[in-house]
C-alpha cells in the first residue's frame, strides 16, 4: 500500500471521529429531577430540563448537573454553649431541596458547606439565650428559629429550607448523672405518694366494711333480743296462764319455794348461802296443809288430832285412781295445754300483757289457833293433782 492511501486512510478515521465525537457532543439527554447548567462559549447560555437536548459541539458545554430532588444531610455533633454555662453537644439534621439551579451554581461555590456554617452559627446564637432546661424542652421553638433564619439566608442561593430537627442534645456527663438522679428521685416521690393513695383508700374502704359490717351486726343483735324478748314474754304468758288455769294455792306454791331452795344452795358460784326471811313462811304455809301449828318462834308442831291419827284416817280413806283413767285425763289435760299455749302465741308481741300473779296467802299468826286438817268423807273422789312439779314425782 502506498504512503498515499496510508494518509487519505487516516485522515478518513480522524474524520470518523470527530464525527462521532461532535454528535456525543451535541446530544444531551437529561434524566427526571435533574438540571444541567450549559454554558457557550464560558458564559451561561441555558439551564437543561429532563429530556433530549442538541448542543452545538464544541461550543456549547455542560457546567454542572444540579439534583432537584428534596436532600437530607446530618451534621456531626456541634458543641455549644448555653445560658447557664454548660456545654452541650447538639446534631442536626438538614432537608433542603434546590429550587433555582442557576443561583445554586453561580450563587456560592458549596451550598451543602454554606448550609452547614450557617447552621453552627445560628444553632449556637438560639441556644446561647437558652438554658439547659429551656434547651431540652423547647426543640420545637429551637427548629422553627433555625428554619427560619437558614430560610431566609438559603434564598439567594436558589435553595428553600424545608425543615431543620435536632436529632440529639448531649449534657456533660456530670449533668446527665444529677438529672438521673433527679428523676429518680421523682419516681420515687410519685411512687410513694401513689402507695400512700393507695393505703389510704384501703384504709378509707376497710374502715366503711368494719362500719357497715358493725351496723349490720348491731341490727342482727338487736332484732334476736327483740326476737328473744318477745319469745321469753309468750313464755312467760303461757306459764302464768297455765299457773291461772291450776289456779294454784298458798300451799302448792310454798312447797315448790321449798324445793327451789335446794337449786340455789348447788351452784358453785355461792360460797355463803343465807336463809331469806321467806322460809319461816313458807314453813308456815306447810305446816298449816299438814294441819299443824306454829309456835311463836315459827316451829310447827302437830296437833292432838293429828297424833291422834287424823292424818292416819285421811291417807286410809284415800283410794287410788284407775291407771287407765288417769292416764286418759292426763292426754286431755296435755291436748288442752297445747291448744291453750297456741292460742297464747297468737297474741301480738307488742300487746302489753301482764298476767296477775296471785299472791301468796299469808302465814297464820304465831298467836292463832291451830288448823285442823280437814278430812275428806269415803265416797269423795281424790283431789286433781295441781300441775307442775311435786316433790318425789
Amino acid at each position: 500500500m502506498d504512503p498515499q492511501t496510508v494518509a487519505l486512510l487516516a485522515v478518513l478515521a480522524l474524520l470518523v471521529v470527530f464525527v462521532l465525537t461532535a454528535v456525543a457532543r451535541a446530544v444531551r439527554i437529561v434524566p427526571q429531577a435533574t438540571a444541567v447548567i450549559v454554558e457557550r462559549l464560558g458564559r451561561y447560555a441555558r439551564t437543561l430540563d429532563p429530556g433530549l437536548h442538541f448542543l452545538v459541539p464544541f461550543v456549547d458545554r455542560p457546567r454542572a448537573v444540579v439534583d432537584l430532588r428534596e436532600q437530607v444531610v446530618s451534621f456531626p455533633p456541634q458543641p455549644v454553649i448555653t445560658s447557664d454555662n454548660l456545654v452541650v453537644n447538639i446534631d442536626t439534621v438538614i432537608y433542603f431541596q434546590p429550587t433555582d439551579p442557576k443561583s445554586a451554581v453561580y450563587e456560592i461555590a458549596n451550598y451543602i458547606q454554606g448550609i452547614e456554617q450557617l447552621t453552627v452559627t445560628t444553632l449556637r446564637n438560639v441556644i446561647g439565650s437558652l438554658d439547659l432546661e429551656q434547651t431540652l424542652t423547647s426543640r420545637d421553638n429551637i427548629n422553627g428559629q433555625l428554619r427560619g433564619v437558614l430560610d431566609e439566608a438559603t434564598g439567594r442561593w436558589g435553595i428553600r429550607v424545608n425543615r431543620v430537627e435536632l436529632k440529639a442534645i448531649d449534657p456533660p456527663h456530670s449533668v446527665q448523672d444529677s438529672m438521673e438522679k433527679q428523676m429518680r428521685a421523682e419516681r420515687d416521690r410519685r411512687a410513694t405518694i401513689l402507695t400512700a393513695e393507695g393505703v389510704k383508700q384501703s384504709q378509707i374502704l376497710t374502715a366503711e366494711g368494719d362500719k357497715q359490717s358493725s351496723i349490720l351486726r348491731a341490727e342482727g343483735q338487736a332484732q334476736a333480743a327483740i326476737l328473744r324478748a318477745q319469745g321469753e314474754a309468750r313464755a312467760i304468758t303461757q306459764v302464768f296462764d297455765a299457773i291461772h288455769r291450776g289456779n294454784p294455792d298458798s300451799k302448792l306454791l310454798a312447797y315448790q319455794y321449798l324445793q327451789m331452795l335446794p337449786q340455789v344452795a348447788n351452784s358453785p358460784s355461792n360460797k355463803l348461802w343465807i336463809i331469806p326471811t321467806e322460809l319461816t313462811q313458807a314453813l308456815k304455809g306447810i305446816g298449816a296443809a299438814l294441819g299443824g301449828a306454829t309456835d311463836g318462834a315459827g316451829t310447827w308442831t302437830p296437833d292432838a288430832e293429828d297424833a291422834g291419827g287424823a292424818i292416819s284416817a285421811d291417807l286410809a280413806s284415800t283410794r287410788l285412781e284407775d291407771p287407765q283413767v288417769a292416764l286418759a285425763r292426763a292426754r286431755a289435760d296435755v291436748a288442752g295445754a297445747i291448744a291453750d299455749a297456741e292460742g297464747a302465741s297468737r297474741v301480738p308481741a307488742d300487746a302489753d300483757v301482764r298476767p296477775e300473779i296471785p299472791a301468796l296467802a299469808p302465814a297464820p299468826p304465831a298467836a292463832a289457833a291451830p288448823l285442823a286438817a280437814p278430812t275428806l268423807p269415803a265416797s269423795a273422789p281424790p283431789p286433781a293433782a295441781p300441775e307442775g312439779p311435786v316433790a318425789g314425782s
